[in-house]
């Protein structure tokens, strides 16, 4: 018997179903997260777009104590963002203030080869608002062109300090034009095989996402969020989520809510 496949298929019996698809894996092979101090990356062309490297992706932060990626960045229909609409339809400010905390928050990504770590492949950098346009802004000034160009494109120094509380990151452009590598292989190779973004996110039902945001609204007793007068404060990789929830909504006046 191969005791390696047994154990694997053990290991998945013993897996709720629902959460095989979230098992852990080396995020560090797809995804690069800019250490403190200063890298060197070089863009390179997005092999789903290689007319833009940059992929705008909306997530919700800390509903249900978890990250959720929102269905509308594939065309389908989000709850969450739903209940957020008609909070708005409301006169009341403090339902303003929770659907705005609903919004899915946008991050990006970008595929980059790290210098140094060129043996690790492309990895996708996630980063945010501020970085982007920083980044929008270069591509659009024709001083330094196209800077994901294979030949003639341009590396960058990314800089990142502790800040308060959260670190900050700044990039300088380098003023150098140099090609992408001199291994014609491996520039081949870069430009074909990249990570499917997608693939390492759960994509939550409509339902699942419905309930985990009922959950939160409608904390039980002790239970996740505490009593629905108190302040709630939920983090999820660098978000904070602070809302001070009215009474809950029972499940009747939820549901009416979603009704056409």
């Amino acid at each position: 018997m191969d005791l390696k496949l047994i154990s694997s298929k053990l290991e998945q019996l013993q897996t709720p179903q629902g959460q095989q698809s979230q098992q852990k894996f080396d995020r560090s092979q797809y995804f690069w997260k800019a250490p403190l101090g200063k890298s060197q990356i070089r863009f390179v062309p997005y092999v789903e777009n290689k007319d833009n490297p940059f992929q705008e992706v909306f997530f919700h932060y800390g509903i249900g104590n978890r990250t959720m990626i929102s269905p509308i960045n594939f065309g389908d229909k989000d709850p969450i963002v739903e209940f957020s609409k008609e909070l708005r339809k409301t006169s009341e400010p403090e339902n303003w203030r929770l659907a705005k905390k609903l919004e899915p928050k946008m991050r990006v990504f970008a595929p980059v080869i790290v210098r140094g770590e060129e043996n690790k492949g492309v990895r996708f950098w996630e980063f945010g608002k501020q970085v982007y346009q920083e980044l929008l802004s270069y591509a659009a000034d024709e001083d330094y062109g196209d800077f994901t160009d294979v030949v003639s494109g341009l590396d960058m120094t990314v800089e990142v300090v502790q800040g308060n509380p959260y670190p900050q990151t700044s990039i300088r452009v380098k003023p150098k034009q140099t090609p992408l590598s001199d291994d014609n292989t491996s520039v081949e190779k870069w430009l074909k095989e990249q990570p499917e973004l997608f693939k390492y996110y759960k994509k939550y039902t409509y339902d699942e996402m419905k309930t985990a945001l009922q959950d939160w609204l409608n904390p039980e007793d002790g239970g996740e969020g505490g009593s629905s007068n108190d302040q709630s404060s939920k983090k999820d990789e660098g978000y904070t989520l602070n809302v001070k929830q009215k009474e809950s909504f029972n499940e009747d006046e939820f549901d009416d809510l979603f009704k056409d």
